[in-house]
């Protein structure tokens, strides 16, 4: 699967949300990339760097999350 799209998708003027779940001590933020692709960072280090995921990658994190797949540490 090439991603090249994704990340080839200036970021500056992106709209981060941060997930309403987070502590508020260490967050994630998600912004929409179009076509149901979403990029995500963590907030304390917003310039660090973000992952990219295409719309299916997307949609299976959620349903792993949803299913339980990630208990918390």
């Amino acid at each position: 699967m090439n991603k090249d799209p994704l990340y080839a998708q200036n970021l500056t003027n992106a709209v981060w949300r941060k997930s309403s779940h987070s502590a508020t001590e260490g967050c994630v933020e998600v912004t929409r990339l179009g076509a149901g692709a979403v990029a995500l960072r963590d907030s304390q280090h917003p310039y660090g760097g973000d992952l990219r995921f295409t719309a299916d990658e997307w949609a299976a994190f959620c349903a792993g999350v949803r299913a339980g797949e990630f208990p918390h540490a």
